[in-house]
């Protein structure tokens, strides 16, 4: 359904890779013919309803619990207007722009489906908005999750009318009217249905995993290489990660996590080995041992959430919803459940990713567990502290995510006098997700940042023993942007710096270069 320059909406089903190439690459898109007819069908079945005599929900009556309210003619135009600014009731910070992007994305990709109810013309507003680079201004509060996004969907809703604020192309703050006309867009006047339509989905929630996960599939790789590290820089073994070992409970994850961990310590001269003669070490700590076991447990976590996206991404989240025979019929599809439990779900395994790394950077400090390295990796111990407080920095990111990976999507706060008396919280287990997935990033950093500054003294204890290909490529692109071990710095800067090289993909690129791709 896509090219490198445009992606079709409504020719095949949306992937997650289509989301986050318009989300953060403002990928274009356009409505595919096929999906213009659906929509004009879908249009007819409602116009005909609006000029009912019985009593239609969201065509001729209030909404949530005012459903039992009949609303003449005349105003029914109002009324969209009316719910969409009602319902645009957002407050605290905005929302990133690659999330709004995602939603309006989302949202249109319901729109064509042809079971909305909606005119050709709103969609294609969606469509111009999204080409146009202008993003309306969410804020981080006002979603319950049911019925789906209602308030975040209703600011982008908001702007499409030209009301409210929106950020331009550059990133200016403007009123949305502004950047419509500098944009050449005309405002749209909503007719019956249309204001549900555009507010009634799981965008948002679906939209931040769609983005987390595309995080996660590299922060995992990642994970493998800092593990790997890790055990290389421990002087520890990689007799654990033998494919038949992991065959005997062969969970895919698993055994991928394992064999990245034998690829990237295939050629290293640190590791362990069993010598004829010589006693070598027999176990490694649980942190170190069992990382295959655990990283394994993720990236099945995030299997079972890929499907969860799959299947919403192929879906026509609205109530009402107009089916295939013409029938205009309300429903609970809106609801947030399936993927704020996903959401949710990948909370506790980004919490435990982070915690075992933060448990592999602790043993590089400590000269009982360390063997044979400096306290806290200080070049001057007692005079410098080294790396102590860069472990303090982990410990508490993983107690914030620990806090974090306590479920959203167990509460329920119940609203619309009653009528809307169980929701999803899902649009909150998202928000928590994507800082779960910033904090984890850091612990990884500062765990690299560990393994490259021991290798550091490994290499001057015994410059015969020569790291592997992986961890020394590693190394080297630290050694771009972070000194060797000396007398202590301004500590800050360096484990940004660290940050940046595992977030802008720079560790996992030097690594596949070295080793070539990562499971």
């Amino acid at each position: 359904m896509s090219n490198a320059q445009t992606i079709a909406l409504g020719a095949n089903t949306l992937t997650i890779n289509d989301v986050v190439r318009v989300a953060r690459e403002n990928a274009r898109i356009e409505i595919a013919p096929e999906a213009a007819v659906r929509i004009r069908a879908s249009r007819a079945v409602i116009e005909e309803l609006a000029n009912d005599t019985r009593p239609h929900y969201g065509v001729s009556t209030g909404f949530g619990a005012l459903a039992n309210v009949q609303i003449p003619a005349e105003k029914r135009a109002q009324l969209q207007r009316s719910l969409v600014r009602s319902h645009a009731a957002g407050t605290g910070a905005e929302v990133e722009r690659e999330v709004v992007r995602a939603l309006m994305l989302l949202r249109l990709n319901t729109l064509v489906s042809g079971h909305t109810g909606v005119r050709l013309e709103t969609a294609e507003a969606y469509r111009d908005i999204l080409n146009a680079g202008i993003t309306p201004v969410v804020h981080e509060y006002g979603s319950l999750g049911c019925s789906g996004d209602l308030s975040p969907l209703a600011h982008c809703a908001l702007a499409v009318m030209g009301e409210g604020e929106v950020r331009g192309p550059d990133g200016t703050l403007q009123p949305a009217a502004d950047a419509l006309a500098a944009a050449g867009i005309t405002p749209v006047v909503l007719a019956e249905k249309e204001g549900l339509a555009l507010i009634n989905g799981t965008d948002g929630m679906l939209g931040m995993l769609a983005l987390a996960l595309t995080d996660l599939a590299a922060l995992v790789r990642v994970a493998d290489i800092a593990a790997a590290a890790s055990i290389e820089g421990l002087r520890g073994t990689d007799a654990v990660f033998a494919a038949d070992l992991h065959e005997l409970r062969p969970h895919p994850g698993q055994r991928d996590s394992a064999a990245n961990l034998r690829r990237v310590l295939a050629d290293s001269g640190l590791i362990q080995r069993p010598v004829e003669g010589q006693f070598t070490r027999v176990q490694d700590a649980y942190s170190l041992r069992c990382s295959p076991q655990v990283h394994g447990a993720v990236r099945a976590t995030m299997a079972h959430a890929e499907s969860v996206a799959a299947i919403e991404l192929g879906s026509a989240v609205d109530n009402p919803v107009v089916t295939s025979d013409g029938r205009v019929e309300s429903n609970g599809n809106f609801h947030g459940a399936p993927v704020g439990y996903v959401l949710d779900f990948l909370a506790i395994a980004v919490a435990d990713l982070a915690s075992i790394s933060e448990r592999r950077t602790d043993r590089f400090l400590d000269t009982s567990r360390n063997h044979g390295l400096p306290p806290f990796l200080a070049a001057d111990p007692g005079l410098d502290s080294g790396l102590m407080i860069a472990q303090y920095t982990a410990a508490g990111i993983v107690s914030e995510l620990k806090r974090l990976a306590v479920p959203a999507s167990v509460d329920s706060i119940p609203s619309s006098a009653m009528q809307e008396d169980h929701v999803s919280m899902g649009w909150a287990a998202a928000r928590k997700l994507r800082r779960g997935i910033d904090g984890l990033g850091r612990v990884l950093s500062i765990e690299l940042l560990a393994s490259t500054r021991a290798l550091d003294f490994r290499l001057t204890e015994a410059p015969e023993q020569v790291p592997g290909a992986a961890t020394s490529a590693v190394h080297a692109l630290f050694r771009t942007r972070i000194d060797a071990p000396s007398t202590d710095q301004f500590l800050s800067p360096t484990i940004t710096a660290a940050y940046d090289l595992v977030e802008s993909g720079a560790v996992l690129d030097a690594v596949e270069k070295a080793i070539g791709t990562l499971d």
